[in-house]
């Protein structure tokens, strides 16, 4: 199993973006495919992120509007992996950056995005690495609890 790599789990069909979206298009997309986060390209080369959270803080919060550029609600410091990245160091990465989903990027293109349930999915939970992604859910405590 440690020798498994997320090339073997992780989804290709990728739901994106670019810098010429907006904020209603990206809800859009979120909406009609039922998904929470959404890839920022250039082509095919990944710029960033934009999670239903920064939906929400970024955009929403600060009363902009639907017509928002998505540089205004993009995440540009994203946590990677490689396509030929074990899958227990995968796991490893999700639970140290706290994330649910981490883009796959081979020669700075997006390939592919492995999720948390890709992970569950498969099993995963009975080693190292499902230890380490158990955390990611244990750290979240409720608003006001800490």
């Amino acid at each position: 199993m440690a020798d498994k790599t997320v090339r073997e789990i992780m989804s290709k069909d990728c739901v994106t973006v670019t810098l010429q979206d907006n904020v209603y298009e990206i809800a859009l997309k979120m909406k009609q495919h039922d998904i929470g986060f959404v890839a920022v390209v250039d082509g095919k080369k990944l710029i960033g992120v934009v999670t239903d959270r920064d939906l929400v803080v970024r955009g929403y919060a600060e009363k902009h509007s639907g017509s928002t550029a998505v540089e205004q609600v993009i995440s540009k410091d994203v946590a990677t992996i490689d396509p030929n990245t074990s899958i227990d160091e995968a796991a490893k990465i999700m639970a140290k950056n706290q994330i649910r989903r981490l883009p796959v990027v081979e020669n700075g293109e997006l390939v592919g995005i492995v999720a948390i349930g890709d992970l569950a999915v498969r099993g995963i939970f009975e080693d190292e690495a499902g230890q380490a992604l158990s955390k990611i859910s244990s750290d979240r405590s409720p608003v006001g609890a800490r």
